[in-house]
This record gives C-alpha cells, structure tokens and sequence, in this order.
C-alpha cells in the first residue's frame, strides 16, 4: 500500500491506488511458464496396442457384423459382399433403422488407415454405434 505524505500535518494519508507493476511481472511469469510447458504436455511416443484380456460384454440376441478383410472387401452379416461405395444403401436396406449397433470385424493385418475409411464410411452414413470385435483372450495371458 502507498502513502504519501503531506508538508501540512504529522499523519500520513492512505493512498487507495493499486501499483500494477507487480500483478504486471507476475502474470508475465506465469505466461512464460504455460509457454514453456504445453509442448512438454503433448505426447508423440509411438504405440504398440496389446491385446485385451477384459471381461467379455454381454452379445445382444441378434449382432449385425460388419466384416472388413485384408483385401478390403466388405462383408454384412454373414454373406452379403458389398463395396466401400454401396455400403450405406446396404446398410439402409439390411437394418430398417439407425439405431442399431454394428460390429465391426476386421483382419488383424489389415491397415489401421483402412479400418479408419471404413469407419469414416460408416459414420457418414448415419452409423455411430460401432463396436470393434476382437479374439477374447483367458485371463491371465498376454
């Protein structure tokens, strides 16, 4: 708090202004901080997906399986082959509605760009409840 002083009395009279140099260099500070930080936060370390060992979820009564081979070729349900081209007209026509999930099975050396056009593919047509099938594993084994 700053005082000053008057030539006419003994006391010395409050002043009520705030000296901003200070709140000025610590939020200089404090910027200089974040700035050096967030390129430490972000993360660029290559990953290598282990295999999941997790309780298997309960299976509805009736799956639609969408399955995506190596070659790319599309399979709905069990033997409806279809192109990247004509899967939303498929899918239309196979499901009557866009509420249902579809489970996606893809061939373990399939390119994951690949997978991701196909689930691109999918959510452009109007399917957002996707869930990627995999081989469970037992418990206990990696």
């Amino acid at each position: 708090m700053a005082f000053k002083t008057s030539s006419d009395s003994d006391e010395m009279a409050e002043n009520h202004e705030i000296n901003v140099t200070p709140l000025v260099d610590v939020m200089l500070v404090l910027l200089i901080i974040v700035m050096v930080a967030s390129p430490l936060a972000t993360v660029n370390v290559p990953v290598d997906l282990p295999s999941s060992s997790a309780a298997p979820q309960p299976q509805p009564n009736e799956p639609f399986y969408l399955t995506v081979q190596k070659d790319m070729s599309l399979t709905l349900g069990e033997s409806d082959v279809v192109t990247l081209s004509a899967l939303k007209p498929a899918l239309d026509s196979a499901l009557q509605g866009k509420d249902k999930r579809i489970y996606l099975r893809a061939d373990k050396d399939l390119n994951y760009q690949d997978l991701m056009k196909v689930m691109n593919a999918l959510v452009k047509a109007g399917y957002g409840q996707i869930a990627l099938v995999g081989i469970e594993l037992p418990a206990g084994s990696q």
